[in-house]
């Protein structure tokens, strides 16, 4: 009976994540057109542009083989498995054991590459600038993610989520500066994973500045729902993971009650909520880079995290 229960709190999980994909991506869109003192959309529209969506027809090019058609099914899958290993509302669930961000970091990787053999596959000029684009930022974005990993392993003894949630939620981690470095990379690496502003503009269309939406612009029907379900669920991911490492209040112990449970689910509600306000706000107080700049922004992402690492030795040094 245990194991069942436990099994039904990871499929709450993974359903969790999946039915509020859509929402912080509304909500995001609302509170930027707040800011700009427009209506903006209802929060709801994402719903309803997947179910559009998924009603149409999927157009393929002639030239388009079986890699261009099964990439969108692979990369929703591992999007979706990564976003549900993050512990969101409680810690220690019964897969919390291969909860490993290095795990993450290369289910990420490998959504990453397919997306950008898909963008290659049909030979159109937007998809080749798109894939090329999105590679340099990966190049950059990786190396600096795995030096907050080191970071938090350094700390807390572990690479494992629930381990790290757990210790940061005590009072043994403290104050330390290699933390507030390591939470600044982490930050600028979300924006730039999630083409968000300053690196990329989700809402434009102008071939010579966007990077993830050249890479889609040959999908329609089914097969773009899944890459922008997709999408939604890797920012919900990265919100997920700074909430879990960094603000792990609220989060449910192994073999808690259904109250706990509930306050913990309202809990992450909440963060998502406030991390979803902070980045309107963040992209409605800059402008987006010349893509020559992207370099220069994630080459800093990568110096804090190296910076903390280096930190965390000196300190235990001396």
């Amino acid at each position: 009976m245990a194991v069942i229960q436990d099994l039904a709190i990871q499929a709450a999980q993974m359903g969790l994540v999946l039915a509020l994909a859509p929402l912080v991506t509304g909500f995001v869109r609302k509170v930027k057109a707040r800011l700009m003192r427009r209506r903006g959309p209802p929060l709801l529209q994402p719903y309803r542009e997947l179910m559009r969506l998924l009603g149409k027809e999927a157009v393929l090019a002639e030239n388009a083989s079986w890699l261009f058609r099964a990439v969108p099914y692979i990369v929703f899958a591992i999007t979706w498995v990564a976003a549900a290993l993050v512990p969101t509302f409680a810690r220690g669930l019964v897969f919390s054991w291969s909860a490993d961000l290095i795990a993450i970091i290369a289910l990420l990787g490998s959504a990453r590459f397919f997306q950008a053999l898909a963008g290659l596959d049909v030979g159109t000029s937007f998809g080749g600038i798109g894939s090329s684009r999105e590679v340099m930022i990966a190049s950059l974005a990786e190396p600096a993610m795995l030096m907050v990993v080191f970071t938090l392993a350094l700390v807390a003894g572990s690479t494992q989520l629930s381990t790290i949630a757990a210790f940061m939620a005590s009072n043994e981690v403290g104050l330390r500066v290699s933390l507030g470095l390591a939470l600044i990379a982490l930050i600028m690496v979300a924006i730039a994973e999630n083409a968000r502003i300053p690196v990329d503009n989700p809402a434009t269309h102008l071939e010579l500045t966007m990077v993830h939406e050249a890479m889609v612009l040959e999908y329609s029907g089914r097969h773009l729902a899944l890459i922008d379900l997709a999408a939604q669920l890797k920012l919900v991911l990265y919100a997920s993971l700074i909430g879990c490492v960094f603000v792990p209040w609220g989060l449910a112990t192994p073999a808690a009650g259904p109250e706990i449970y509930a306050y913990g689910v309202a809990a992450y509600v909440a963060k998502l909520l406030v991390i979803g306000f902070l980045l309107a706000a963040f992209e409605m107080s800059i402008a987006k880079m010349r893509v020559f700049r992207v370099p220069e922004f994630l080459g800093g992402a990568l110096m804090l995290g190296l910076l903390a690492a280096l930190l965390l030795f000196v300190s235990r040094s001396l």
